[in-house]
């Protein structure tokens, strides 16, 4: 497929694609027009058989994504946002996906741009990355999940600071915070999110995809039935063929050999 707001890029040998936002003189900002693009390549890769893990990251160095197109969002009214369900609509699609994703965040992430990163499976920030949710300062609130997915990361108490005060987090503090998974100078962020990308590649896409559904389950239920979900999962993964095949291999002490069914 074509795209005009956005790059993508497979490195089919790595199993690993790679959405780049293509908006670097608006600091990659979200417009209606690139979230369907993203959307789309989402779809597209999901039903990649080759694709293992998909990376998001933002062009320009400045910015994964500055946030939501303000210019685009100014005269919208609530009728219109309620009729068309703004935001939601598109916006959800890559928290959907099924398949591993990471955010390499360079520079600025705020207001749906820190939405749209956490909205993957792993954070990886740049030295210079700042996270934040500063729609208090135009009488709006995070309408992407920001009052929601940022208090189970951070917590209520630093939550409510970023979404009252509108203040950011730099990369240690949102390493610190657990926001973030690692961190990397600049220069060499996309070779560890590449990195990471191709060594959850590597394993049996099954696998994966069972492991991110349990984890993402741990934020929608309790406890026990969190752990109730993991065990049904951990016993449905004996029917596996790379199950069998993993453990053989590791009998055998030899690579495993996955055929994802």
């Amino acid at each position: 497929m074509s795209y005009e707001l956005i790059e993508t890029n497979v490195d089919t040998a790595a199993g690993v694609a790679t959405i780049t936002l293509n908006r670097p003189e608006a600091r990659n900002a979200l417009s209606n027009a690139l979230m369907n693009e993203v959307s789309a390549a989402v779809d597209v890769f999901e039903n990649d058989e080759d694709i293992g893990c998909i990376v998001l990251t933002g062009k320009g160095g400045k910015a994964f994504a500055g946030g939501a197109d303000i210019k685009e969002m100014a005269d919208r009214t609530y009728a219109q946002n309620h009729k068309e369900n703004f935001v939601t609509a598109n916006w959800e699609r890559i928290a959907e996906c099924r398949k591993p994703t990471i955010a390499a965040v360079v520079g600025y992430a705020l207001g749906g741009g820190c939405e749209l990163a956490m909205m993957c499976d792993i954070i990886v920030a740049a030295d210079n990355a700042k996270f934040g949710q500063p729609e208090i300062n135009l009488a709006l609130l995070p309408g992407a999940g920001g009052t929601q997915r940022l208090t189970r990361f951070v917590g209520k108490s630093t939550a409510m600071d970023m979404c009252l005060t509108g203040r950011m987090l730099n990369a240690e503090e949102a390493l610190a915070s657990g926001l973030v998974a690692r961190i990397a100078p600049a220069d060499e962020l996309m070779d560890l999110a590449l990195e990471m990308g191709k060594s959850i590649a590597s394993k049996s896409k099954l696998a994966s995809m069972a492991v991110k559904e349990a984890v993402n389950t741990a934020y929608e239920t309790t406890l026990s039935q969190g752990v109730m979900f993991e065990r049904k999962a951990f016993h449905a993964a004996f029917s596996l063929e790379d199950a069998k095949e993993g453990m053989a291999a590791f009998i055998e002490n030899r690579p495993a050999r996955w055929h994802n069914k």
